[in-house]
């Protein structure tokens, strides 16, 4: 029988409670967790998922246990792994990232940490829609035993999110005001969010140094769209098969 913890809430003076605003900026980013479920009293796996307010870049990895020993050193790659410079993070008000450890880390990397608002479920919409329509459609509900947190976030770093970023296309929302004067989301456009990325005016104003507008479209073209979702179907199948062996 799979069940799921609850999130828990934490009174900390770490963060500033407020909506998330980029303002049209990059690397305001959007963090969350996801357990993939209990089975006979053993946690599952926990899924780590970082994304991009503007772009929609997503960042995901996969740790066994939400604490300091086992997320830090994924937390920090996951941020290292965006293409540009990270700004801004904000979670939701649970523990495993509102702390001193978590903060402290923040602070040598020079990104301000936000927290929701409370009464505000919808401040954490954009990473909690990517919860359901990514990681629980690729990685299903069932329970994953938290020693395969090793090659799920190998698997997620060196292919699966490479296909998220550079060749499954993501649906971007242009606000419109119907005849009742009401605001009005529309989703009209639809791009990957590398092709994103490159849409906007001097695109490399926002990379971190080595990377370049060049390497972006490199990465991009070293396999079409199907090809790569193909791959990665297999590589995913390769790693399911690891499970049960």
């Amino acid at each position: 029988m799979t069940t799921y913890t609850k999130t828990q809430a934490t009174q900390s003076s770490i963060g500033t409670r407020m909506k998330p605003d980029p303002n049209g900026k990059l690397g305001y980013i959007r963090v969350d967790s996801v357990h993939q479920g209990d089975f006979g009293g053993e946690k599952g796996v926990y899924h780590i998922n970082l994304v991009d307010e503007v772009t929609q870049w997503e960042i995901i990895g996969a740790i066994e246990k939400i604490s300091e020993s086992y997320l830090m050193p994924v937390l920090e790659d996951l941020l290292e792994q965006f293409p540009f410079q990270v700004l801004n993070f904000h979670s939701d008000n649970g523990s495993e990232y509102v702390n001193k450890i978590v903060a402290s880390l923040l602070n040598k990397l020079l990104i301000t940490q936000t927290k929701s608002r409370s009464r505000h479920c919808n401040d954490q919409a954009l990473v909690e829609s990517k919860n359901g329509s990514v990681i629980r459609k690729h990685m299903g509900r069932m329970h994953i035993s938290q020693k395969q947190a090793r090659p799920i976030n190998l698997f997620y770093k060196t292919c699966f999110n490479i296909y998220l970023d550079y060749h499954r296309p993501c649906g971007f929302a242009t606000s419109v005001i119907d005849r009742k004067g009401k605001e009005v989301k529309r989703y009209d456009t639809y791009l990957t969010q590398c092709e994103k990325l490159l849409s906007l005016d001097d695109p490399s104003q926002y990379l971190k140094e080595g990377m370049t507008v060049a390497r972006l479209n490199e990465i991009a073209m070293e396999k079409s769209d199907n090809e790569y979702a193909t791959f990665m179907q297999k590589e995913k199948s390769k790693l399911f098969q690891s499970f049960t062996k």
